[in-house]
């Protein structure tokens, strides 16, 4: 039975999916799919199932394309292994009476030649992000961080061609069980490349004006809509203040409720709206957060250092529907029951995030383990 005093643990509708309480895994990438061919399998099966006493998992970032990708060892969801490799992780998670979405990604210009065949990555335009570090694989299999790669500017035909791309991934994903599909527009990705002022410079409909410059997002949200055949079961990703990857915005207000009011007219399930989760990252505003939700009439998710108690307040308060734990899910395969009375959380290990085998993706331990 839900905790009536706990609006964390009150159960909630989204669409057709009934959530038991509000506590989602937002996507977070672990870097551990079988090579070659970048293929889901059973550790991840394994890693997701442990999760999924949560309301709704996001699966980590999935590229719809070889040119999406943008770190070494990340799985995809185009090739017909892939999606039978995601079949394994979502059975293994509705075994376990969860529930759970694919994000899917393509990373634009937050990549690498090495990932690429030799090719340069795409972007909005030809503007590199500087500073910015992809995760890739020397030659001999060694892991490590290398300068993104100057990207090229796509053309009209070839984001048509990327546009459809994702129509096939969200009917990928539900080919593979996926119970909905999410779509990564934030942090820096190439959804982002379009929406952001600071990264796109074009001089065509996809590019100037704030309408232009949500022209791909509007492009795709109704493509993945096509793809999986009902709004409701499409989520968005936004990261209005953040700047991580080297996206920032002239105006982030005025574009992002821009943004809330469109996908909210196309009838899109939910808003997931990444906060900065670094220790001096800019406050997202209460009065930010309560006009996106007069902006967007659907569900709105939040994610970003929340502890239990603000998320017991944002869900109280009303301008969030479902809150977003992402590094407390590494290590604390039962979160939702530790958050509910109180427990203490397992630290995870930073060394073990990216790449490598079991230790660090599935040996955290539950309570019941750590008591014994």
């Amino acid at each position: 039975m839900p905790d009536i005093k706990d609006p964390l643990f009150q159960p909630y509708s989204l669409g057709s999916l009934q959530l038991p309480n509000r506590v989602v895994m937002p996507p977070m990438t672990r870097s551990r799919a079988s090579q070659p061919g970048d293929v889901p399998n059973a550790l991840m099966a394994e890693y997701y199932a442990q999760r999924a006493s949560a309301g709704l998992i996001v699966s980590e970032g999935t590229w719809i394309s070889p040119l999406g990708k943008g770190y070494a060892w990340t799985p995809g969801i185009h090739t017909p292994a892939q999606v039978a490799g995601w079949r394994q992780v979502t059975e293994a998670v509705h075994a376990a009476c969860g529930r759970i979405y694919a994000q899917l990604w393509h990373v634009g210009r937050l990549s690498h030649t090495s990932l690429l065949g030799g090719q340069a990555p795409v972007s909005s335009s030809a503007i590199q992000a500087e500073g910015v570090n992809v995760f890739v694989a020397e030659n001999d299999g060694t892991p490590g961080f290398v300068q993104a790669s100057r990207p090229r500017a796509l053309d009209k035909a070839e984001i048509r061609a990327i546009v459809d791309e994702y129509r096939q991934a969200s009917r990928n994903a539900v080919a593979a069980g996926f119970d909905g599909v999410e779509l990564h527009a934030a942090n820096g990705y190439l959804a982002n490349q379009f929406i952001d002022s600071n990264a796109n410079d074009r001089t065509d409909e996809y590019g100037g004006s704030l309408e232009n410059r949500l022209r791909f997002l509007d492009e795709v949200a109704r493509a993945l809509v096509e793809g999986v055949g009902d709004a409701s079961r499409v989520g968005i990703r936004l990261a209005p203040l953040t700047t991580l990857n080297g996206c920032a915005d002239a105006d982030p207000e005025t574009t992002y409720l821009a943004a809330a009011k469109l996908l909210g007219e196309i009838g899109v399930g939910y808003l997931h709206i990444a906060e900065a989760d670094w220790d001096d990252a800019p406050l997202m505003p209460v009065a930010f957060k309560e006009r996106l939700r007069t902006a967007f009439p659907g569900t709105l998710i939040y994610a970003g250092h929340y502890t239990a108690e603000r998320a017991r307040e944002a869900v109280a308060r009303g301008w969030a529907d479902l809150i977003g734990f992402g590094r407390p899910f590494v290590a604390n395969p039962d979160l939702p029951e530790r958050l509910r009375i109180g427990a203490p959380l397992n630290e995870h290990d930073r060394a073990t995030l990216f790449g490598g085998e079991a230790r660090g993706l599935i040996d955290y331990p539950a309570l019941e383990a750590a008591e014994a």
